[in-house]
């Protein structure tokens, strides 16, 4: 591991060079996402690598090996997502790994930007834009600003979805924290940051979100979790067992029918406690 950033490790800086697109890794954690894996993976430009880390219980490794043919790894793994993101590291052979989910597609001009982004040797970390097309369209403008503003005073925040990270440097900075259940991107460029890398933000890379489970769970709920476990993770106050779990984060999303349906019976059981009782028919 690399203590003080490029500069101990003796990294020669050279002058200003952008990404090239064949010298690019796509990594893909997935869990279950039959319904979002293939319009993910047509979004994915033919040519670029792609590997998926899957640990799911349905069909999610056959659709994605019918939807792309060619330039494509699965490989299984039950682990949390950070391990998950840390095996499609240790798989890749490419100086960039572009770490993305299962329910966002790349804008149809991502890899033509990416081309157009300028890096050098202390460039560790480039976190795009998050955004919708759909529902919560607001709610992702106000989150990829946050990230910009967060990015332009120094204190960089990491959208798993979107984060272009240089593999030497991800080695260097000794990989990501497996411990974490979640929050392991924001995590992982604070370390790089650390480490004497630049972290940066590309309003220009863009990935749309069309499957909104954890927002639909709850916008403050998911807002305040994220906020609060990565002010806890960066004071250091996390300890293992904190980090491993994730305070419900990754439960089962209910849907509103369900929610409504609940409230309906909670309301209808409530009142049979008071003495209710259902009108006669007929």
């Amino acid at each position: 591991m690399c203590p003080k950033g490029p500069p101990v490790c003796g990294t020669t800086f050279g002058n200003f060079d952008r990404v090239n697109p064949t010298d690019l890794t796509i990594v893909i954690p997935t869990r279950n996402e039959t319904a979002n894996i293939a319009r993910c993976l047509r979004a994915i430009p033919p040519g670029i690598q792609v590997i998926l880390v899957d640990a799911s219980t349905d069909q999610t490794g056959d659709i994605a090996r019918r939807t792309r043919a060619d330039h494509l790894e699965v490989v299984r793994d039950a682990g949390n997502i950070p391990r998950a993101r840390q095996i499609g590291a240790d798989l890749a052979r490419t100086e960039w790994i572009l770490y993305s989910d299962a329910d966002v597609e790349l804008a149809p001009d991502y890899v033509a930007r990416l081309s157009q982004i300028d890096t050098d040797a202390e460039q560790g970390a480039v976190i795009g834009a998050k955004l919708s097309r759909g529902r919560y369209q607001r709610y992702y403008r106000w989150f990829s600003g946050w990230i910009d503003l967060l990015s332009r005073i120094g204190v960089p925040a990491g959208s798993g979805s979107n984060l272009l990270v240089r593999r030497t440097a991800l080695r260097l900075v000794g990989g990501f924290d497996t411990d974490l259940s979640c929050n392991e991107d924001s995590e992982l460029v604070w370390r790089l940051r650390r480490h004497g890398y630049r972290v940066s933000y590309a309003s220009s890379l863009r990935v749309f979100e069309f499957d909104h489970r954890r927002l639909d769970a709850g916008i403050w709920r998911k807002t305040l979790h994220s906020l609060t476990r990565c002010a806890l993770i960066d004071a250091g106050l996390l300890g293992v067992r904190g980090k491993r779990s994730d305070w419900g984060y990754w439960a089962a999303p209910t849907s509103r029918r369900r929610r409504v349906a609940g409230r309906r019976f909670r309301d209808r059981w409530r009142g049979r406690s008071r003495g209710w009782r259902p009108q006669a028919e007929g």
